[in-house]
């Protein structure tokens, strides 16, 4: 049976990890069969497993779950780390020694973009969670989906044009449901069937020796 693992987070953000009547607290127990004691005045969580708990990496998800709540995330996002196919990717913002606040807006401020425009461009496209929290940008999302998010985020903090940064998200976007395509038609790259009649090319050769 794993152990309690450890967790801290803004103070500011435990109004939300404990929710209204602590139902996000108690949902986050259920969901991962761990318990939460929450320390208030310091922001720190002492997660402990239950004895009941059926997975055993309940307290390593738990803490993330925490983690993201405590970068920014609305619970209801967070709790989607309960799927084994999800995860958390916290970036922590450059900062540039004696401008460190401008720089840290600035920031900010490209990947947000217009109205929100980038962010909601990126989250679209590379089909993830995003949240932006004192001095990081968070993730949630597939490992290949965020992986792709983090890429176009460090082009943009990088410098990068916003036309290029969404350039590569298509191609990106692309790529990925071409790869989804071929996974649910389940096609055999070596083994490609063709229609009206046509033979493969293996078989034609075949035919024709005989």
């Amino acid at each position: 049976m794993p152990g309690t693992d450890y967790v801290k987070i803004p103070q500011k953000r435990i109004g939300a990890l404990i929710g209204k009547n602590g139902e996000v607290k108690k949902a986050i127990e259920e969901a991962t069969g761990t318990f939460l004691d929450i320390n208030s005045e310091e922001g720190a969580i002492d997660i402990s497993p239950k004895e009941d708990m059926e997975d055993p990496l309940g307290v390593w998800i738990a803490k993330d779950i925490v983690k993201a709540i405590g970068r920014g995330f609305n619970p209801d996002i967070a709790i989607k780390l309960v799927d084994e196919n999800m995860y958390l990717e916290v970036i922590q913002l450059p900062l540039l020694v004696g401008k460190s606040k401008n720089a840290l807006a600035r920031h900010k401020g490209r990947i947000i973009g217009k109205d929100g425009k980038t962010r909601e461009i990126i989250m679209e496209m590379a089909e993830v969670d995003m949240a932006i929290y004192g001095k990081t940008v968070s993730l949630i999302g597939k490992i290949e989906n965020i992986m792709i998010a983090k890429e176009a985020i460090e082009m943009i903090l990088n410098g990068s044009r916003h036309k290029s940064v969404y350039g590569f998200l298509e191609q990106k976007q692309h790529e990925l449901k071409v790869k989804e395509f071929k996974t649910i038609v389940g096609i055999d790259e070596e083994k490609i069937e063709y229609r009206d009649g046509i033979l493969d090319p293996v078989e034609k050769d075949k035919e024709e020796s005989e």
